[in-house]
């Protein structure tokens, strides 16, 4: 099942299923390089070479013929290579610190150790932000972004350009063209382009972000590190199969949650993605491999539930737009209180990140527990099943000497079979960060540990660690270019 799929006129104003997937065309039948020259012109060094300095139009770049003849000026705007963009004026105020906007900074107060005042500011400071979101109306959620095409709705598509004058058809011209794969609004070729300058000129963007570098497993796993438009940068991972390709994709730029396995817990939080900055990480991955993607996890940088205002849009139009099934969307958690009954509603699955199955345990590897007790996480989830009818996945990372031992195998089965939510266990061996002082353990242990859950009659797999040799696994989505500031860049 495609779970919420529409199959009539929806939301982003397909009329059919065929209008949105074209039946006779898949990815397999386009050429090697269907798009638009995603990334071309741009500098994607490996790691290891100093940062992205700037970017340039590609020489060559598909241009279709304009509705109307262009004039010299306009033409040469064309035609010019871009120079380098030096930052906004609050970038450069951030870049002239010692921590760049590429930065995920370590916050005032916010250490290893307990959970304290300092990391529950912070959360609360992501949460009100998620809050106040859904009382505004969509179009003045995310302002400070500007007007971002890739995630508008048809509705907005059209009232944009009636304002400027335009078609109502025009709309769905832009709709259509950011989701083939234009990454500027030149690469629209269909629109006037005179009207695709005045939208540049007054700062209209299509929201696709510029790929500063990546790294390739030998599993074929490719992380990418995406440069957004205020300098941030946000990690996002395709891990290929056979029958299936899954994007990993991050919701927020650092993660205030601070667990203390976790690379991105350690380098701190700088803020909430928007919606286009989510959808642009799975559009990133399709347009990389060549393929369609057809799963979606969120297991990336950040802690979804603390951006439900940006996810939950996020989620719909990679459902009706880019035609992803719900039930192939997975939505990770560690837990954030009065927020998984927000989820109850999709059809998309939920994964608890537990660890644990005592209160103080799991504080000790997780500091936010303490704002949310095992008792209570369990309960909501309990409630989550009974509204839903879906079963939770809860994911337990693995650590030697930590967590790993027959009794915790025991103490988990034991406190799922209370709560009696249909549910599986997702054991993942710790992959190791730098920095930690945790153990990866032995196969023995892995399997020792499955087998006891298993007699116990709970459903139990191990996860399979991919994109090991490039940093990319579960828990490992840091990477040393986030702690140096780009001085000049172009802005997506």
């Amino acid at each position: 099942g495609r779970g919420s799929d529409r199959r009539s006129a929806g939301r982003y104003g397909a009329s059919s299923r065929q209008d949105r997937f074209p039946a006779k065309r898949t990815y397999q039948d386009r050429p090697a390089n269907p798009y638009p020259t995603p990334n071309a012109g741009y500098d994607n060094r490996e790691p290891g070479a100093k940062g992205v300095e700037h970017a340039v139009v590609a020489e060559g770049s598909r241009q279709l013929r304009p509705v109307r003849a262009a004039t010299a000026k306009e033409a040469a705007a064309l035609r010019s290579p871009a120079e380098p963009v030096p930052l906004h004026k609050a970038a450069v105020e951030m870049a002239a610190q010692h921590e760049g906007p590429t930065a995920v900074p370590r916050n005032t107060g916010v250490a290893d150790g307990p959970w304290s005042p300092a990391d529950i500011s912070l959360v609360e400071e992501a949460k009100s932000n998620e809050v106040a979101a859904p009382k505004a109306r969509k179009t003045k959620r995310f302002a400070e972004h500007g007007t971002v095409l890739l995630g508008m709705s048809a509705e907005e598509l059209t009232a944009l350009a009636k304002a400027d004058e335009q078609p109502a058809y025009r709309g769905k011209q832009l709709g259509d063209g950011v989701r083939n794969g234009a990454r500027s609004l030149q690469d629209i070729s269909n629109v006037p382009l005179a009207w695709r300058l005045a939208m540049e000129e007054r700062g209209v963007r299509t929201g696709r972000s510029v790929v500063h570098s990546s790294v390739k497993a030998n599993d074929g796993t490719r992380k990418f590190l995406l440069q957004l438009y205020d300098g941030r940068l946000v990690e996002t991972v395709g891990i290929p199969s056979e029958n299936r390709l899954t994007a990993c994709v991050s919701s927020q730029v650092g993660c205030p949650m601070r667990c203390s396995f976790c690379a991105t817990g350690k380098g701190g939080f700088a803020r909430n993605l928007a919606p286009h900055e989510i959808i642009d990480q799975v559009m990133t991955v399709q347009e990389q491999f060549g393929r369609r993607v057809s799963n979606v996890v969120f297991m990336g940088m950040g802690e979804p539930l603390l951006n439900l205002a940006a996810v939950r849009p996020a989620l719909e139009y990679m459902n009706t737009v880019l035609g992803i099934g719900m039930r192939h969307i997975t939505v990770s958690t560690v837990g954030v209180p009065n927020a998984i009954a927000k989820l109850a509603d999709l059809q998309s699955t939920l994964a608890v990140s537990i660890h644990a199955a005592n209160q103080t345990l799991r504080e000790s590897i997780i500091p936010s527990a303490r704002a949310y007790p095992l008792g209570a996480i369990m309960e909501d989830c309990r409630d989550y099943f009974m509204r839903s009818g879906r079963r939770v996945t809860f994911e337990y990372t693995l650590m030697d000497g930590v967590n790993a031992s027959q009794q915790h195998a025991e103490d988990l089965a034991g406190l799922l079979k209370r709560y009696d939510l249909r549910s599986h266990v997702n054991v993942i061996p710790w992959n190791p960060v730098a920095d930690s002082n945790f153990q990866r353990p032995s196969n023995n242990t892995l399997h020792r540990f499955l087998a006891v859950l298993q007699a116990e009659g709970i459903p139990a797999s191990a996860r399979t660690t991919r994109g090991l040799e490039a940093a990319a696994a579960c828990g490992q989505l840091r990477n040393d270019a986030v702690k140096k500031p780009l001085q000049t860049f172009a802005i997506p």
